[in-house]
């Protein structure tokens, strides 16, 4: 990452180092400089990433002359809100999106991947000659290897890949303006450069966006990392492994309140916790049973790790990427069904009303009732395994530091899973992306079997002393370490 505009500065990481640039809203003044040229940007797509980049670069940018402007599709039921925030037709920053397109010096592509793939020609015939392409999500790159193409000749493509919802992306923008450190932290690339600008631009789109730190990454990478991300321990994996350990815990003997306690309201409450103020090994530390967790953490990390490489592979040779598309066009003419409907998400209101309250457990592996905050020892020992298994994964297959650590630990612990702490899990999963939900509908019950049928039958086997040593050991700890220091100095999760 290099800038001629912002000061880079580099983060200590195993191995070596690794670029990051601080954002600030003393920094916005920079920002016309930084976009070298950009005078109308456009930002096409009203969904909660496009609604939160439009209204927070609109703000950044107010002063300077440079117009952000919406485009739609016709017919957009999204078009009478973006109208209630202040875009309007009479001031040509609301219109139809290939007009917007059309008119644009940067194009900031935000509408759904499977509408992306299948539009994007459309949007390539009209640009600008020299307009730059902006993404924050790689999975049309994705798509365009896997068909033979790729992105037009003469044009900068850039990506600004925010660590979080677009919700948060918007809401801690707003807090930015009297919290120090508020924003949504980010991810940029440069895919294409051709004028030699594309760094500056990158960033000064992060910046825009609230960015407290921006990290570098490449658009491939990002994309894989993203989408592995949350078919596994973002999303996929979590809901696969609430709903095993659910069931282990009833056949078990637990009430159908206890058993939801010891499996999702362990994840999502005290074992995130300890993992963002503390780190991973924390968790070890805080069962009662640390034995119990080693032979949990060697049952589980095996399945788990092959798992996330053949999702890794499905995602890097297309698979992945096609099924989205395909079920797309089957979801055209019908709604996705939710997943919601398994019995013990029937449960998740009174388990939220005992929060706080003499009959609330959390667990930490030892005595029901105890009332102490702690978790659950098969429970963490499971998920830790599954985290690192993909934070090994990505390691192998060459991703930096600071992404693993973002993908893989921060994203989980700081936003997804205290948004499901909030909600819960199912929820989550239904008011997610349509990528990511067809993701977790596909890989969440091949999780479920691996633990039902390979990790939790052989709990009772001695732990393997290397895979634990292995775990002590990682360097992921000390990279952890390093990016947590750049974290939001807010809650970033509802």
């Amino acid at each position: 990452m290099k800038s001629s505009v912002f000061q880079v500065e580099s983060m200590v990481v195993p191995g070596g180092t690794e670029s990051i640039v601080r954002g600030g809203r003393d920094l916005f003044p920079l920002l016309p400089e930084a976009l070298h040229g950009v005078e109308r940007i456009g930002v096409l797509g009203w969904g909660p990433q496009g609604r939160a980049q439009a209204l927070n670069l609109r703000d950044s940018l107010a002063g300077t002359g440079i117009t952000v402007s919406v485009g739609l599709r016709p017919g957009s039921a999204s078009a009478e809100d973006a109208r209630a925030q202040g875009f309007s037709e009479d001031d040509g920053t609301l219109g139809d999106w290939l007009e917007v397109a059309a008119a644009s010096d940067l194009v900031i592509l935000l509408i759904a991947d499977a509408a992306l793939a299948a539009n994007h020609e459309q949007i390539f015939a009209v640009l600008k000659p020299g307009a730059t392409i902006g993404l924050s999500h790689g999975f049309l790159l994705g798509h365009l290897t896997a068909i033979g193409s790729d992105f037009p000749a003469g044009h900068p493509v850039i990506a600004v890949c925010p660590k979080g919802m677009g919700d948060s992306v918007r809401r801690l923008y707003q807090q930015g303006a009297t919290v120090n450190g508020a924003g949504i932290n980010a991810s940029i690339a440069v895919h294409a450069d051709p004028d030699g600008h594309g760094w500056d631009r990158a960033l000064a789109w992060s910046i825009g966006l609230g960015s407290p730190y921006t990290f570098a990454t490449t658009l491939a990478d990002e994309y894989r990392s993203d989408i592995v991300g949350e078919r596994a321990i973002l999303l996929g994996a979590v809901h696969g492994l609430v709903e095993a350990m659910y069931r282990y815990f009833r056949i078990d003997g637990a009430d159908p309140v206890t058993a939801y306690e010891r499996s999702t309201e362990a994840i999502t409450g005290p074992i995130a916790r300890t993992i963002s103020n503390d780190g991973l090994v924390a968790v070890r530390a805080a069962c009662g049973d640390q034995d119990l967790f080693d032979r949990a953490y060697s049952a589980a990390y095996r399945p788990a790790r092959d798992l996330v490489a053949e999702i890794y592979d499905e995602v890097a040779d297309g698979t992945e990427l096609r099924s989205v598309i395909l079920a797309e066009q089957r979801l055209a003419t019908r709604p996705m069904t939710e997943i919601g409907g398994s019995p013990m998400w029937s449960h998740s209101t009174e388990v939220h009303a005992r929060r706080g309250t003499p009959d609330h457990t959390v667990w930490y592996g030892g005595s029901e009732g105890d009332g102490v905050a702690g978790v659950d020892a098969v429970t963490a020992g499971l998920f830790v395994a599954t985290m690192m298994a993909q934070v090994d994964e990505f390691a192998a297959r060459g991703h930096a530091w600071s992404e693993i650590v973002n993908e893989s630990v921060i994203e989980a612990v700081d936003s997804l899973l205290p948004y499901m702490h909030a909600r819960d899990v199912a929820y989550m999963v239904d008011n997610c992306s349509r990528t990511a939900r067809l993701g977790t509908r596909r890989w969440g019950p091949r999780f479920q079997a691996a633990y039902e049928q390979i990790a939790l039958p052989h709990l009772d086997r001695p732990a393997d002393p290397t895979l634990v040593k292995d775990f002590e050991d990682n360097p992921a700890h000390d990279a952890l370490a390093a990016a947590a220091k750049l974290r939001p100095s807010v809650d970033i999760s509802v």
